[in-house]
């Protein structure tokens, strides 16, 4: 069996002789962008990121399985996926840790004004600040509620909020104080003090995040995107946070990377970070128990 590669995953050398003993050829691909290292018609399973946002997966006529280094589905062709009986498996669970984390130190930022005090620690200036905010009591929208979504409802219930979930399919989980079908969205953003964006982009989300849905959050929330930049109104979130009613964080873009010339580097309520919230030490372990299950424990 024929199991490319690519750069989206840096595999050890024991991860590698597995893999050959369970009778993959390993074939590597450092980068997603470049030429084919083979006939993509001998190839079985994949492991890869975009792969095939620049080349054709019509070309790969004997592809039975996809890996995705991603949690997201949407750089991969679903009806064609389906259409053809090619499984495919996302990392669900892999970053939701880090993301969370992320997600929890991006609002703590506006609520502690940590920039204010780093700046008076350049600046060796002795300065209180008396606008902090406490975060516990405050009421916290998740929008998304699978792996990552239920990772930051449990760091801010433990931060004593209480977290209101919204998900295309609601459902009793005891990490959210109650999940509200995606209808709600509007309603649950009334009284939302912080709304948290984690839900995949899809047809029907796309946007979900638009002007009415900005214009219903209360004046001083804070909005934090990690799920995907379609998800949410650029031109909308700028309007209402260049007045500073509202503050975001956001590690996700419709465009990446972030052209230079976008309004939101200047915005002093706005937080611009690079596709970066995934990002942790524990990543690279949990990964390769998602590939274990999915490429050696089901063996096609």
């Amino acid at each position: 069996m024929n199991l490319l590669i690519t750069g989206a995953w840096k595999y050890s050398a024991e991860q590698k002789d597995l893999l050959l003993k369970r009778g993959y050829t390993v074939i590597d691909m450092p980068n997603e962008r470049g030429a084919l290292p083979c006939d993509p018609a001998a190839v079985d399973a994949v492991i890869c990121n975009g792969l095939f946002l620049y080349h054709p997966i019509e070309a790969f006529t004997a592809l039975k399985k996809i890996q995705l280094t991603s949690a997201g589905l949407d750089r991969v062709p679903l009806p064609y996926l389906e259409a053809h009986r090619i499984s495919v498996h996302n990392a669900r669970g892999v970053y939701s840790v880090p993301m969370a984390e992320f997600a929890l130190s991006a609002v703590l930022r506006f609520y502690k004004q940590t920039d204010f005090f780093a700046a008076n620690q350049r600046e060796r200036r002795w300065d209180k600040h008396r606008g902090l905010r406490e975060l516990a009591g405050k009421a916290v929208c998740v929008v998304g509620c699978g792996s990552v979504g239920t990772e930051c409802a449990k760091r801010f219930a433990a931060m004593g909020c209480e977290v209101i979930g919204v998900d295309a399919f609601p459902r009793e989980d005891e990490a959210y104080t109650a999940m509200l079908p995606t209808s709600a969205l509007r309603t649950a953003l009334l009284r939302a003090d912080v709304t948290v964006l984690t839900l995949p982009l899809t047809a029907e989300t796309r946007g979900i995040m638009g002007r009415d849905e900005l214009a219903a959050m209360p004046n001083g929330g804070v909005l934090v995107n990690i799920a995907r930049g379609g998800v949410l109104d650029t031109d909308a979130l700028i309007n209402e946070t260049k007045t500073g009613r509202l503050c975001a964080a956001l590690d996700v873009f419709d465009d990446e990377p972030l052209s230079p010339d976008s309004p939101l580097w200047k915005i002093p309520a706005v937080t611009v970070t690079p596709h970066n919230s995934f990002v942790g030490e524990g990543n690279a372990a949990r990964m390769w128990k998602v590939i274990e299950k999915n490429l050696l424990s089901d063996y096609f």
